[in-house]
């Protein structure tokens, strides 16, 4: 009977239910009908408990910092960077947009912020430069997934926080992939650029203009070296690097840049206040969700399904790759990963897969599914800023999506991919 929390979970979000009041309402509902109505407590005591935790507090100080360098103007610099160095080329404002995720992504960790930051700039600039509004939105939600794979990530810290793995592995994990990401969307838009005829950005930049442009961008671009270089030389922990980077953020923006003053701190606050709330309630409704997944025995159960499939690791892999994508269609990345982490992750490192490289493949796999149709969340972001249909948007969005998924599957077979920086450096042994 415990175990029919789970369909009807389904039932609420598919109906519309908000994911958080979902994840509770399902387990809460079955326990209620099976008269243990003790547990209830224990399942709303579990939201607290589950916020309570010194590693989360780096998902607010990340967010604050990415919106003070957004307030601060610092955007515009990578922005300005990215354009010096890729602007010449034919597409050049998509292969800007693609890089400028790339940098971006140093700063926030997240993909929501990427496309409301990079977006609201450069989906007009794409526009007045020749391109389709919908194209320019289709680059800007693609390349915004970069977001949660390079570090620092937020997902990747739930992550952690779930299943007890290292933060800076998994941050360190995630570099070549992201990279990958990156520069397999730019050889889709270069080929889309040379079918489309796509205006060429800029003339070639000088290396006079180029130099500039990097000491313009040289301290902003230094904040993701300070991030993980002293995670890595053990100065602070992940949780304080974040709280380093909301200090090296204000630094920057008040005194060094002055494109910000004291007076714009309370409106960033309370933007990254309501961001952080969001991200933070559904953690805390996810562990509460996690305590019943463990009550209900589901991952033992979950679990001998799963190898009465197949014995091959291979096999299993590509089958929970698509279970995984389809999920990310419809459940977004932090919660996904609080629910599922603890069922499939040990199915999955008792076959033999490495923890990291499980967690890489995971995190990866979940923050594409923010482009995903139908309820990719990064997809209505995107189509907010810009005007574009979902639907318009979703078909624009494949070829990008292809080459996301292509990557997936490479990240699941090429353990390399995910281990080699992370063993390079100790973490892996």
């Amino acid at each position: 009977m415990m175990i029919l929390f789970l369909p009807l979970f389904l039932v609420f979000l598919f109906v519309g239910v908000p994911v958080f009041f979902a994840m509770l309402a399902g387990p809460g509902l079955i326990l209620w009908g099976i008269g243990q109505e003790r547990d209830i407590a224990f399942l709303y005591r579990n939201i607290y408990n589950g916020i309570d935790s010194f590693p989360l507090m780096a998902i607010p100080f990340f967010m604050l910092a990415g919106e003070l360098m957004n307030r601060g103007g610092i955007t515009r610099r990578l922005v300005d960077f990215a354009q010096v160095m890729m602007g010449h080329f034919r597409g050049g404002l998509a292969h800007v947009n693609i890089l400028s995720s790339m940098l971006f992504a140093g700063l926030s960790g997240s993909a929501v912020a990427d496309t409301s930051a990079l977006g609201s700039m450069l989906i007009p600039a794409m526009e007045k430069n020749g391109y389709t509004r919908r194209f320019a939105a289709a680059v800007t939600a693609a390349s915004s997934v970069i977001g949660p794979i390079i570090p620092p990530s937020g997902i990747m810290i739930i992550y952690a926080y779930v299943m007890g793995e290292s933060v800076a592995a998994l941050f360190l994990g995630g570099m070549i992939p992201g990279i990958m990401v990156g520069v397999g969307l730019m050889i889709v838009t270069g080929y889309l650029a040379k079918k489309n005829d796509f205006p060429v950005a800029s003339k070639r930049a000088t290396w006079r203009e180029r130099l500039g442009a990097a000491a313009r961008a040289f301290f902003p671009l230094l904040t993701p070296v300070i991030i993980l270089g002293g995670i890595l030389a053990g100065v602070f922990t992940p949780t304080e690097a974040s709280a380093v980077a909301v200090a090296y953020a204000l630094i920057i923006s008040i005194f060094m840049l002055k494109t910000m003053t004291w007076r714009d701190l309370p409106e960033v606050l309370v933007r990254a206040a309501l961001s952080s709330t969001v991200v933070l309630l559904l953690v805390g409704a996810a562990m509460a969700f996690k305590a019943i997944v463990g009550l209900s025995h589901l991952p033992e159960i979950l679990a001998g399904w799963v190898l009465s499939l197949s014995s091959n690791p291979l096999v299993l892999l590509f089958l929970i790759n698509i279970l995984l994508f389809i999920i990310g269609m419809f459940l977004d990345a932090g919660p996904a990963i609080i629910i599922l982490g603890p069922i499939l992750a040990p199915i999955f490192i008792e076959m033999g897969v490495h923890p990291v490289h499980f967690a890489i493949i995971m995190s990866v796999n979940l923050t594409v599914g923010l482009v995903t149709p139908p309820m990719g969340l990064v997809l209505f972001v995107a189509s907010s800023i810009s005007g574009v249909r979902v639907e318009s948007l979703a078909k624009t969005i494949l070829p990008f999506l292809a080459v996301e998924i292509l990557v997936i599957f490479m990240i699941t077979y090429i353990p390399p991919i995910s281990l080699f920086i992370p063993e390079l450096f100790g973490f892996i042994r």
